[in-house]
This record gives C-alpha cells, structure tokens and sequence, in this order.
C-alpha cells in the first residue's frame, strides 16, 4: 500500500524539523566541546580551571542528546539487531519496524508527560546549578520539544510501515 501524498507531505516536514533539530543539538554539542577545550587550555596555560565547566557539561550534553532522538528515529538510526533480522523477510521487516515506531511513541509520550512534571517542580523549587545558579528547568524545554518531535517521528515511522516503507528507505520515497 502507498502512502498518499499528504502523509508523505508530512512525514517530509518532520523528517525536516528533526534534521534541523539535530543540527542544533549538534551545536550545542560543539559549544560544550568548546567549554572543555577552553578549560583545558586554562589548566595548562595558567593552572586554574574554567569555573563551572562540569555544570555546563551536564546540561549541555543531557540537551544535546535529546535533541539527535527523534532524528535517529526517523532515519532508522537506533540500535537496531540487524545479526536477527538479516533473514527475516521484508514484511517481517516493516512489521518490526512499525512495531518500534510504537514503542517509540509510547517511550516519549511517557517521557514527555512526566518530564512535563519535572519541569513543573523545577520552576516550582527553583534549583539551579552550584556554580553559574542557572535555572535546571531551562535545560527542560529543548528535552520536552524534542521528546514531541520524538513521538511526531515515531507517527511518521508509523505512516511509512503502514506504506511498506522502512525509514532507511524514506529519503528516496
């Protein structure tokens, strides 16, 4: 069965929208690279390190991962056990693979809604970081976006298995 062209039109804008939202996370992956390097460079220049370096690791890192989960999702990107599935047949295959857009879509709808949560009693309470006092639950909205654009991308693995299309397939489809 063929996907229509307004379920392919919208399995392109998500695959669009996590694309770009992993080049940010990608940025902000090179900006916490950048913060260990300049700190690095401070010990060896003048023995002091840069303030707050592992505060920034921390949420610097925790944002950018979240931010590559939905564009590893919807490009098949995930760890996947392909020594099992090497000989099954192609509707075992989108079979498999509709079935972990499911689960993909259940991970961060449950993620999601108890993440929302936290970032409730982060507001509520007020933590910050030890050193820089930068408010935790800032680090919470560009997770809570990528945990939505997480479930938009296991609906859009969804729409292309119910099509027959597995997502490595996608890019050409």
């Amino acid at each position: 069965m063929a996907a229509t062209p307004k379920r392919q039109a919208v399995v392109r804008i998500v695959r669009d929208l996590t694309r770009y939202w992993a080049l940010l996370g990608g940025l902000v992956i090179l900006g916490v690279v950048a913060v260990n390097v300049y700190s690095v460079a401070l010990i060896m220049l003048f023995d002091r390190p840069f303030p707050g370096v592992y505060e920034i690791v921390q949420v610097g890192t925790a944002v950018g991962m979240f931010m590559f989960l939905p564009y590893c999702q919807i490009t098949g990107a995930n760890v996947t056990a392909d020594i099992f599935t090497s000989g099954m047949g192609r509707r075992a295959i989108v079979a498999l693979t509709g079935l972990g857009a499911l689960c993909a879509i259940a991970f961060a709808a449950i993620f999601l809604w108890r993440m929302s949560f936290g970032l409730i009693d982060q507001m509520t309470y007020r933590e910050t970081t030890a050193i820089y006092q930068f408010p935790l639950w800032y680090a919470f909205l560009p997770i809570l976006v990528s945990l939505a654009l997480l479930a938009l991308a296991g609906l859009a693995n969804l729409i292309q298995a119910t099509a027959g299309i597995v997502p490595e397939e996608a890019e050409s489809a």
